[in-house]
């Protein structure tokens, strides 16, 4: 790492994001340091390199920047920790497939596409903070209008809402060997 900036400012920003238990944004850790935005950028970016073969790693995500763990990690870990967000059904999945794209949405909308009841399954996204009440759709009953959550940006390891794979690349159906023999 360089010597380009204070090093306390450099043990600063790695501090807090060591600490900090969500994504902290370049904008509060500028406030928080009180330094410039090239400073703080041009450090992420030498800490993000330290850490690369490292057995966690600094990435941007959900607006912010955390430590996570690395993938060829996870095995580890799940000895260790069991996530609060335990994996997802195939119902929540859908759902929330369907909220990610097409939000906002209400409820209606969900059932219709998928052509079941979503209650329950609606219910647990907005537990585990998935999802969340976003407003209310002008119009008989004013339905509550759902979205996800940075919540959800953090599962899915996105920086953004735009990191979604485009929904016509998406295939129906899973590839199928058989079929191609």
């Amino acid at each position: 790492m360089g010597m380009l900036f204070s090093e306390d400012i450099r043990n600063n920003i790695e501090c807090l994001l060591f600490v900090a238990c969500e994504p902290l944004s370049v904008e509060k850790l500028m406030e928080i340091t009180g330094a410039a935005r090239e400073t703080v950028m041009v450090l992420l970016d030498e800490l993000a390199e330290h850490y690369q073969e490292r057995g966690f790693q600094l990435m941007e995500v959900a607006g912010g920047w955390q430590f996570a763990t690395r993938p060829a990690c996870a095995d580890m870990i799940e000895k260790y920790y069991r996530p609060k967000i335990h994996s997802l059904s195939k119902a929540a999945l859908e759902t929330l497939a369907i909220i990610a794209y097409r939000q906002p949405v209400t409820r209606t909308d969900i059932e219709t596409i998928r052509g079941v009841k979503v209650d329950g399954v609606v219910s647990t996204l907005l537990e585990k903070n998935l999802i969340q009440d976003v407003g209310r759709k002008n119009g008989p009953g004013r339905p509550v209008l759902y979205g996800t959550t940075m919540e959800f940006l953090k599962f899915f390891g996105l920086k953004s809402l735009q990191e979604l794979p485009d929904p016509d690349q998406l295939s129906q159906d899973p590839p199928n060997p058989e079929k191609e023999k």
